[in-house]
């Protein structure tokens, strides 16, 4: 199954193309940024920043608290350990 799963912009890898690595659960994957940055949220501000990630794009910014939230219930449904999973053996994490 393919979610949105929250995660944290940790770096920014190529600015140009809007790329960033988020770390979700200590597995950290390159994610396009392209959804988030705006010209008041430019891409090197995304560092920091709580986003969920649905197939390799931030889809959208969210705060701490929704993202502890979400995934607390997706660990409660067993959710987090497959997409944890499915991205550690894409060979990007």
């Amino acid at each position: 199954m393919c979610l949105g799963i929250p995660g944290r912009v940790v770096e920014i890898s190529d600015a140009e193309k809007k790329l960033g690595l988020v770390e979700v659960g200590g597995v950290r994957r390159q994610v396009n940024l392209a959804c988030i940055v705006t010209e008041d949220h430019p891409v090197e501000a995304c560092v920091g920043d709580w986003v969920l990630v649905h197939v390799g794009f931030a889809m959208s910014r969210i705060d701490e608290k929704q993202a502890a939230e979400t995934l607390e219930i997706l660990t409660q449904l067993g959710e987090v350990q497959e997409e944890l999973a499915a991205m550690r053996a894409s060979g990007k994490a």
